[in-house]
């Protein structure tokens, strides 16, 4: 497959710029992926369309509020993402603006100095905030709303609630595993009383799940790395799910890209590691035997990877339907749930 052929038309109107009055609220697209059938529904269905026995994999990961605003020595604005850590007192991150190497940029209550250009808009830099950088970002730091999410006054205050998935525990992310943000409390227990329980691992979203694919053949395509980890009790429980012939169910393709990642390892799968893996049609799941995820932006690595599980056919026609049907696409929209 080429990268164009992962495309497909979506009017802007059905692009979500808010979440569903409730989590559990948002509509819910079933595709079989045998047989191509579709059915709709509500994710607070989920009870009863999955089975006992069924296994729930969530990433636990919780959004930084990691975009700041800077400026130049000339006065410039520049618009940071802090995207992590990458060597002490350093930080990697995607910029829009025009830093220069060995520039300052001033940020509020801090400073820091363009280290190096790394590439598709991503800087090293030294930082100087006098203080834990997590916690300086807690007080100074904006919800990374993705760009499709166009309001002039920017981000809201309900954004750190909604942008957020409710069992959120380990920071460092820098967007949300948006598949994550239908599950309530309430709707978890619903599932577990029905015999369908859950367990987590963590996986930092970066710029490998959301930045575009280059031109060409996907077999091509890299993407960046992101870091995970599997606890052993989620490995085990994995490992036991399909021993007894249930399903083990990925909510979110940070999921898949963390599980897939460890099983190229060997059947051992706990631990911390780097997802590296392009998941593209073609590709033999070792471990994850259904998905639900939101809908995602054409030609990217995340509708590669649902294309992979489900084929391309199956999900051109699936996001057709979606169009026809009024479905809200991408973070704060509605779901999928490949089967």
């Amino acid at each position: 497959m080429r990268l164009e052929d992962l495309d497909f038309a979506l009017p802007p109107e059905q692009i979500a710029q808010t979440p569903a009055a409730e989590r559990t609220a948002a509509r819910l697209l079933v595709l079989e992926r045998t047989s191509g059938a579709l059915h709709h529904h509500r994710i607070a269905d989920l009870p009863r369309l999955l089975r006992p026995g069924d296994l729930l994999v969530l990433n636990d990961a919780r959004v930084i509020p990691a975009r700041i605003r800077g400026r130049r020595p000339s006065g410039g604005r520049l618009e940071l993402l802090l995207l992590g850590p990458a060597a002490p007192g350093t930080w990697e991150a995607l910029v829009r603006g025009h830093p220069r190497v060995g520039e300052t940029v001033e940020l509020p209550g801090a400073r820091g100095e363009w280290l190096e250009a790394l590439g598709d808009g991503r800087w090293r830099l030294r930082l100087e905030v006098g203080e834990d950088v997590l916690a300086w970002l807690e007080r100074v730091g904006e919800v990374p709303l993705p760009p499709y999410i166009r309001r002039p006054e920017g981000p809201r205050p309900e954004d750190r609630l909604r942008y957020q998935t409710t069992y959120a525990r380990v920071p460092g992310a820098v967007a949300a595993p948006t598949a994550g943000l239908h599950f309530t409390a309430e709707l978890l227990a619903a599932l577990a009383s029905r015999g369908i329980e859950h367990v987590m691992l963590t996986l930092h979203v970066g710029p490998g799940t959301f930045l575009p694919l280059r031109e060409g053949l996907l077999e091509a395509c890299t993407i960046a790395g992101e870091r995970y980890h599997i606890p052993a009790v989620t490995a085990a429980r994995i490992a036991e799910t399909r021993r007894a012939g249930g399903r083990v169910i990925a909510v979110g393709t940070t999921t898949v890209r963390a599980l897939e990642s460890a099983a190229q390892h060997g059947p051992e799968v706990a631990g911390t590691g780097m997802a590296e893996l392009f998941i593209r049609p073609g590709y033999r799941f070792r471990l994850v035997d259904a998905l639900l995820t939101n809908f995602h932006l054409p030609r990217t690595p995340l509708l590669a990877l649902v294309a992979a599980l489900a084929g391309w056919e199956r999900i051109r026609e699936a996001y057709g339907e979606a169009v026809r049907c009024g479905y809200r696409f991408y973070s704060y929209g509605d779901a999928m749930l490949v089967v």
